[in-house]
């Protein structure tokens, strides 16, 4: 739901986040334009843990780097942008410090986004644009009701390239999780 009067930035949002009236509430900004979400339900959350769970225990036995769940990514020269996909990837060179309390200054190396009742497939395909517009090299929407997962990345022409990966596909880690390949019956059992 987008509640536009004005230019917001990064540091706003921050602010906004921090109000109790907004503590249920979770904001992203595309070119100044502020969102705003409600927490995802129960199936929502429970498949971002899981994809989570797979992507942080294949990185931590390679050494690869970290995740995070809902976090705050922004460009770190665009103070109008900011995403928090479901699920982050960042390799190990650029992995903020563990007492890092506020939204990254970098996007994520891979993020997942995952389609629920309050958002449009149209939306989550502005935010893999959004994505990899500013860095992100891998972007995966999550799409139960489609069974299957859209897998996006740069083409060679420097334009979004994209595939879908149905549930008896394997989604990849290419390049950002060298090895890395989930089978999406684990993601979607029934």
């Amino acid at each position: 739901m987008s509640i536009q009067e004005r230019l917001y930035t990064v540091d706003d949002v921050w602010q906004l986040s921090q109000l109790p009236e907004n503590e249920l509430k979770q904001f992203y900004l595309i070119d100044g334009e502020l969102f705003w979400d409600m927490p995802p339900g129960y199936a929502h959350g429970n498949l971002a843990g899981h994809i989570f769970r797979y992507l942080l225990n294949y990185a931590e036995a390679h050494d690869l780097g970290d995740g995070s769940v809902e976090s705050g990514y922004y460009p770190p020269d665009d103070r109008r942008t900011l995403l928090a996909p479901d699920v982050a990837f960042v390799r190990k060179r650029d992995v903020p410090p563990a007492n890092h309390a506020q939204f990254v200054p970098r996007m994520p190396d891979l993020a997942v986004e995952i389609s629920s009742p309050s958002n449009t497939v149209a939306e989550l395909r502005r935010k893999a644009e959004v994505y990899l517009a500013n860095g992100t090299e891998l972007v995966w929407l999550a799409l139960p009701e489609r069974v299957g997962v859209e897998v996006w990345r740069m083409g060679p022409d420097g334009e979004p390239a994209t595939e879908f990966v149905a549930r008896d596909g394997s989604l990849t880690g290419e390049p950002v999780l060298p090895g890395f390949s989930l089978d999406l019956q684990r993601l979607f059992s029934s």
